[in-house]
């Protein structure tokens, strides 16, 4: 039997297509002109069912995985990463090696909160677990914005191995971001390390949150006991 293709994962999605979907996942993934979405284009199919059609081409060639990411539509990128996701966890070093280098190269494909979030701890985490990570420091400071957002949702691969720094790190590069979606990324990270270790967050915030923008410490306390989220609110903590 020949391998999958990334035409044959297009015809599965294309026979999936909802135009109401896709006129909601326009309005909600900002396409507009200046909007961080600008130009995506959508199918109009839900996550769970695109999660079904990447499960049934796990076995998509690297290239062709590669060639869906370049397809204009959103959908297609996604089950693009889900793929290389499944392809990844199930991988040998080799494989999971080559899937991480693709991801590197292509990070101009993996342009929305969702793709990034749907595979950046997965994919980049999961590679530098036992590695250098200092990629993670330059993608902190990137021009490109899904390349910041990669750098500190990357770190959730440690968080749940108990590991804090290198999300402490990226958090305090990207503390005065421009960008809400880096704001709510950020927030999100150390809301996440909390959950694990109110103390090491506490730290942290009693060192940034005076001048964290709002959105950022929002998410950030967002499991805090009322009273004491109010006073972080406040500035006054």
């Amino acid at each position: 039997m020949s391998s999958p293709t990334a035409a044959d994962v297009q015809t599965a999605l294309a026979r999936l297509a909802n135009p109401e979907i896709a006129e909601h996942s326009q309005r909600f993934f900002k396409i507009g002109p200046g909007e961080y979405g600008e130009g995506d284009r959508f199918r109009g199919i839900r996550v769970p069912a695109q999660r079904k059609v990447a499960a049934s081409f796990r076995e998509l060639p690297l290239d062709q995985a590669e060639a869906l990411l370049a397809s204009p539509y959103h959908e297609d990128r996604l089950t693009a990463l889900f793929i290389l996701v499944l392809r990844f966890e199930k991988g040998d070093a080799g494989t999971r090696e080559g899937i991480f280098r693709l991801y590197l190269a292509r990070t101009d494909r993996v342009n929305n909160w969702d793709l990034v979030d749907g595979s950046a701890h997965q994919i980049v985490g999961g590679w530098l677990r036992e590695r250098d990570r200092s990629i993670l420091h330059e993608f902190g400071i990137s021009n490109s914005l899904w390349e910041r957002r990669i750098a500190i949702v990357s770190t959730y691969h440690f968080i749940k191995l108990g590991e804090f720094d290198d999300t402490l790190a990226v958090a305090e590069i990207l503390r005065d971001d421009p960008h809400d979606l880096i704001h709510k990324a950020v927030g999100w990270m150390l809301r996440e390390v909390g959950n694990r270790d109110r103390q090491t967050e506490e730290r942290f915030l009693r060192g940034h949150y005076r001048s964290m923008p709002r959105t950022m410490l929002r998410y950030a306390i967002e499991k805090f006991p009322e009273a004491q989220r109010q006073a972080y609110l406040r500035r006054v903590a």
